[in-house]
């Protein structure tokens, strides 16, 4: 794809911004449809059940994961290059930062991702839980809790660079396609057993298939664009701290998150109204916010510290065969399952979908 028409129209800054809003658009209106979310596939699970939220769930990373290694076996993509694999990575931050996430998403009742989704219909609840997030990770990134988190990130670390699996355990380069098909199976039998429709499944093939367009397009303007553009996909930790700081600094830079939460928002906010699924919604008596301000703020931590949330070190982490991402993925539903029992059902089975409690 030839970028250099719109880099000459609008700029660099501006054509990185722009792919990430309409590739968070597309993301937003695919996760409203699907209901995407890591927390409620946990908390199914946790409850001794594997339905409708665990298949999108696993769709969307084996679409995700499939697409992203098709493109490297293709030579189209080349992520060595990407932060992600290029740079150390900190197994004690994917454990403790996983954790955290993990309990916090349950404790806010969605990851990061999904509450901007949700913020984006009319929910107040995640609209403030959300704030709180991209307040905690911008503190953990650059401000107060920055020395914390480097210290218990430096606790562990892979070396010179992350390990990539499929390489390091000598699984070939066809390992991650392979892997890609086996989970999207699982997804589908898990659909058919709970008559999940086909375009829920598609929303959730959607939201994966962003993950692998990201890394596309971010290393295609880095190949056209004059200067340095970070190889880099769908994420939602320093994204939502970026944001928030560009509204807040005078002279901010536009780049690819920049753009991608308005996008979010953006798709999932017409997607809802399209559906008639836009409603005001704030706390309740059952949920109170306390509850919701101290899961936000664990994610927030915990998301930087695990190099990324849900969708940035669960999906677009994962996709890319990070030994740290799959790490990070499974202390967070390893945190979200043990918080669910302790906190919430303790252990009770799960509702049916139609008594699934609202997000």
């Amino acid at each position: 794809m030839d970028l250099e028409p719109i880099i000459e129209l609008v700029g660099e800054p501006a054509t990185a911004a722009l792919g990430g809003l309409v590739l968070g658009a597309v993301f937003g209106a695919a996760a409203q449809r699907s209901q995407f979310c890591l927390r409620a596939s946990a908390v199914e699970f946790a409850r001794g059940r594997l339905g409708p939220r665990m298949a999108v769930w696993l769709l969307t990373f084996s679409t995700a994961l499939f697409w992203t290694q098709l493109f490297v076996n293709m030579d189209v993509l080349n992520l060595s290059e990407a932060r992600m694999l290029a740079q150390p990575g900190s197994i004690s931050g994917a454990v403790i930062g996983g954790l955290m996430f993990g309990g916090g998403m349950v404790l806010a009742r969605g990851c990061s991702g999904r509450l901007l989704v949700l913020s984006a219909t009319g929910n107040l609840r995640a609209l403030i839980a959300g704030l709180v997030f991209a307040a905690v990770a911008q503190m953990s990134l650059r401000g107060a809790l920055a020395p914390a988190r480097e210290a218990i990130a430096g606790l562990w670390i892979t070396g010179g660079s992350n390990i990539e699996l499929s390489g390091a355990l000598g699984l070939g380069p066809r390992a991650g396609l392979l892997f890609g098909v086996l989970f999207a199976g699982v997804a589908l039998v898990i659909a058919a057993k709970n008559k999940v429709s086909w375009m829920t499944l598609l929303g959730g093939s959607g939201v994966g298939f962003t993950v692998a367009a990201g890394w596309w397009f971010t290393q295609t303007l880095s190949y056209q664009a004059f200067d340095p553009v970070q190889v880099e996909s769908l994420t939602f930790s320093g994204p939502s701290a970026d944001t928030l700081m560009w509204f807040l600094t005078p002279e901010p830079e536009l780049d690819f998150d920049v753009g991608l939460v308005p996008g979010v928002a953006l798709g999932a906010a017409v997607s809802a109204l399209l559906a008639r699924q836009w409603q005001w919604q704030g706390f309740d008596q059952s949920h109170g916010m306390p509850r919701y301000l101290i899961g936000a703020a664990m994610m927030g931590f915990g998301a930087m510290l695990a190099g990324g949330c849900a969708i940035g070190a669960g999906v677009t982490g994962g996709s890319a065969l990070a030994l740290t991402a799959w790490v990070a993925l499974t202390c967070m539903w390893l945190g979200a399952v043990a918080a669910d029992r302790l906190v919430d059902r303790g252990g009770a089975p799960a509702p049916a979908p139609a008594a699934a409690p609202a997000e």
